[in-house]
């Protein structure tokens, strides 16, 4: 379903655009496949989960080995997700202008008496609800079952799953952005490049510090300022992992390629929420300049 097909509909209603690109959203092929492969997924976790820790139950026996494992099924698991919502996230935004100017719906919304910027923030604010919801729902479903068939207890899963739909919302609105500058195929291509880079940069940060090398240290906090997503991922497993695991592994400095021993500082997440709203302001600011 497209806006296109609505506009008719359209009344001087709050969040009356936030209500039909929800709907648009969830009528989408892509979207309802992603839900339905989510679900796999979750499925395939309980079974996995249940299937290892049993194997390890029997072969090892001793409470820190089981927690060892339990700690790093639910990180991997919760890795999975990062990357399901991330690109999700992607995936509503690279097209969220960019379609509707090509399609040409937008002359026939903004024809009424709509600000572009009101349009613009009504977009976000579905695809942000969309994008948060999906990374909660599925990191609390995959933390649940880790307590229902180890009694896993991370440090703060809280404080994670909040990580992770700050990471959904940095590549939403990155994306979104793109999207007032780039066509729906170039915006895609540099949004997942910079979604990879982030990617790379946190493992040649990580293997800096291991090896000691300051300017591949350098280069991965650079790269994660202007694209914080990797860093946010990395803040939110440390309270993924249960406290005797991290005790375990304090002599690890960095923690390992795919995950943090240290929490995230508080001035990466203070730049993420500002990073956030620098990039849709400038959104709207571009948006607001672009010739339809």
């Amino acid at each position: 379903m497209s806006l296109e097909t609505t506009v008719p509909a359209l009344r001087p209603r709050p969040l009356t655009i936030t209500r039909l690109s929800l709907a648009e959203a969830v009528s989408r092929r892509l979207v309802l496949a992603g839900i339905l492969l989510s679900a796999v997924f979750v499925g395939l976790f309980w079974l996995g989960f249940s299937f290892l820790y049993s194997r390890a139950a029997e072969v090892t026996g001793t409470d820190a080995e089981l927690v060892f494992a339990a700690t790093l099924m639910t990180v991997l698991g919760l890795y999975t997700v990062h990357f399901l919502g991330g690109f999700l996230s992607m995936f509503l935004a690279i097209g969220a202008v960019s379609s509707e100017v090509d399609s040409g719906t937008l002359h026939a919304v903004l024809a009424r008496p709509l600000a572009r910027w009101s349009w613009l923030l009504q977009r976000w604010l579905a695809f942000a609800g969309l994008a948060v919801c999906y990374v909660v729902v599925m990191g609390g479903v995959l933390l649940v079952i880790a307590r229902l068939v180890a009694g896993y207890e991370p440090v703060d899963p809280l404080r994670a799953l909040a990580l992770l739909a700050l990471e959904a919302l940095v590549l939403l609105t990155l994306g979104l952005l793109g999207s007032t500058i780039w066509s729906t195929l170039a915006n895609g291509v540099v949004v997942v490049s910079l979604f990879g880079l982030a990617w790379l940069a946190g493992i040649i940060e990580f293997v800096g510090d291991v090896i000691g090398n300051q300017a591949m240290h350098t280069i991965g906090v650079a790269v994660s300022l202007a694209v914080p997503s990797d860093a946010l991922w990395r803040g939110a497993s440390y309270y993924l992992q249960s406290p005797l695991f991290l005790a375990a592994t304090a002599t690890q400095d960095g923690g390992t390629p795919f995950a943090s021993a240290n929490p995230p500082s508080g001035r990466l997440v203070a730049w993420s929420v500002v990073y956030v709203a620098l990039l849709l302001a400038l959104a709207v600011r571009r948006f607001a300049r672009r010739d339809l």
